[in-house]
């Protein structure tokens, strides 16, 4: 029976295995399409809104992966462009995820390959996933002639995921569907499309400019209502001062009514002369 190596070991060794790894890369590995960036950033930045929602999805950006073999000296290796790890523990990982060494294995990985530059060998990744990983779902994007396919494993091999009703493909166990809408593979969680930073920041742009036109005519409203009640007041006063006046003349001619002298008579004139 063969004896359990001790984890720091482990960690030792499939930390040299990773940068052995990383020496191994030719040049052209680095060299990412155009397409290929913004189709990693449009998933990061929708999956980070997903992580918001539910904080045991881990999403990790070109990821080094390593797992034991059977019989093999080194560990197998793969780089999926994006992967998700759906666990509530802490990911250890560093330079590289070692399943060996981690609470969960990897959930779904993403690959989005360019005419221009494929960087890799997408046939051998496909194979590792399916049967050394048994990942249970591979997404691979072709953004040149807008192909997206989503893979299930059954537990032997992967099968083709349908697309439902909206013409989306679920991952049901996170409540996500997935899509192409402008060209760029989107998702929707529990029915509503995960929106970009872009999306967030327009809407925030259009509330905020709801928000001052509505201030604008409360503005507008609260000069007007000021303007009607210094008119009012100003009826007011010029009502209260001709009742003023009203009450005074009422006065004068009782006095008059009663013998005083006539109202607008100065005392010692007379009425002829």
């Amino acid at each position: 029976m063969a004896s359990v190596k001790p984890r720091a070991l482990i960690e030792i060794a499939y930390e040299e295995a990773a940068q052995a790894y990383l020496r191994s890369l030719p040049l052209e590995h680095f060299m990412e399409a155009t397409a290929q960036a913004t189709q990693r950033k449009i998933t990061l930045e929708s999956l980070d809104l997903l992580k918001a929602r539910r904080p045991d999805v881990q999403v990790f950006n070109e990821l080094l992966v390593q797992y034991p073999r059977p019989r093999q000296r080194h560990p197998g290796q793969v780089v999926p462009d994006n992967m998700v790890v759906v666990s509530d523990a802490p990911v250890r990982a560093e330079t590289s995820y070692n399943l060996p060494l981690e609470a969960a294995r990897p959930f779904w990985v993403m690959e989005y390959v360019s005419k221009h530059n494929k960087r890799k060998d997408y046939e051998d990744s496909f194979n590792k996933y399916e049967r050394d990983l048994k990942v249970p779902y591979y997404l691979i994007f072709y953004p040149d002639n807008q192909e997206l396919t989503l893979y299930r494993h059954n537990g032997r091999k992967y099968v083709s995921v349908k697309p439902n009703n909206e013409g989306r493909y679920p991952i049901p166990e996170l409540d996500l569907e997935i899509g192409l809408l402008g060209g760029w593979v989107r998702y929707w969680h529990k029915g509503k499309l995960l929106p970009l930073p872009a999306d967030l920041q327009r809407d925030l742009d259009e509330a905020r400019g709801r928000a001052d036109e509505e201030k604008r005519r409360a503005d507008d409203e609260k000069r007007r209502a000021d303007e009607e009640k210094r008119r009012a007041d100003e009826e007011k006063r010029r009502a209260d001062a001709l009742l003023v006046r009203l009450e005074d003349a009422e006065r004068e001619l009782a006095r008059y009514r009663t013998g005083g002298q006539p109202p607008g008579r100065r005392n010692g004139s007379r009425a002829d002369k």
